[in-house]
């Protein structure tokens, strides 16, 4: 019984999912039932990429990565894989069309095996768009259901939340980046470290980002709106947050927003939701 077998594919998908973003989770849990299992199985397909070439010290990365790209190719061809997160994920791209964001988004995670300096504003944009922009597009049919006016009239501003997204990530996790993988994201940052300034800078690039996504965000459809609005509300938060910070603190602490106040982000949100003021 295949469709059993697909079945459980996804529920590893949703575990993947919970397992590692909580702020992700929740959001998901508020799309509609329709939706929830198909943006499961973005999140876990393009969670255990990126594992593989950040988390995974001390095994060949490299070797590991080529077999799960292999995989995906075979899954398909075939339209099966006995990876359950392949298996569901192959499913999706076939009935959405993400081929062309998919072999972006690889490229650019077969990168980080090999680069570890994005020192240009050219390198920098095409990384953040094959990590980050992809995913926002590739969830962005999702929501549309494949409609292409809806999708062309979305899609930049799908990229700016994903750009947003990704910058917020760096910026939070520019300890670990730095020290343990040995990466340098932002242009703008030099291995001296990361001074007010150039922080100050980041900031306020991000934010132009989220402005412009927010125009997309309140005319998505009502079954997606309300959990993409958490997410960027989640992330807008910890943006806030690593503002008032000086910028060596974040050299030597990760910071979080704990769940108490994404629980109060949380009802916010579902009053505005439920106020049609979002």
């Amino acid at each position: 019984m295949k469709a059993l077998f697909d079945t459980s594919s996804l529920k590893c998908s949703k575990i993947i999912t919970k397992e590692y973003s909580t702020s992700f989770s929740w959001g998901i849990q508020l799309f509609a039932p329709s939706i929830r299992p198909h943006i499961y199985a973005i999140y876990g397909f393009v969670r255990y990429a990126d594992e593989i070439v950040d988390s995974f010290e001390g095994y060949n990365q490299e070797e590991l990565f080529h077999e799960f790209v292999a995989d995906y190719h075979k899954a398909l061809e075939r339209k099966i894989s006995l990876n359950p997160i392949i298996n569901a994920f192959q499913e999706v791209v076939r009935n959405y069309d993400l081929q062309e964001y998919v072999v972006d988004f690889l490229k650019r995670m077969e990168c980080d095996l090999k680069v570890t300096e994005y020192d240009t504003d050219e390198a920098y944009k095409n990384y953040i768009y094959g990590s980050a922009d992809v995913v926002g597009l590739m969830c962005l049919r999702v929501f549309v259901n494949n409609d292409e006016a809806q999708f062309n009239a979305l899609k930049d501003s799908a990229k700016y939340l994903g750009s947003a997204f990704q910058k917020v990530n760096f910026l939070r996790d520019i300890k670990d980046d730095t020290e343990i993988l040995g990466r340098s994201y932002f242009p703008n940052v030099n291995k001296n470290g990361l001074t007010n300034m150039a922080k100050a800078d980041i900031i306020k690039d991000i934010e132009s980002d989220f402005n412009e996504a927010y125009k997309g965000i309140v005319q998505l459809p009502m079954e997606s709106r309300l959990g993409v609005y958490l997410a960027y509300k989640y992330y807008l938060k910890l943006l806030h947050k690593l503002e008032r910070l000086d910028s060596k603190r974040l050299l030597y602490e990760r910071i979080r927003i704990s769940n108490p106040l994404k629980l109060v982000i949380l009802t916010k949100a579902y009053i505005r939701y439920k106020l049609n003021v979002i």
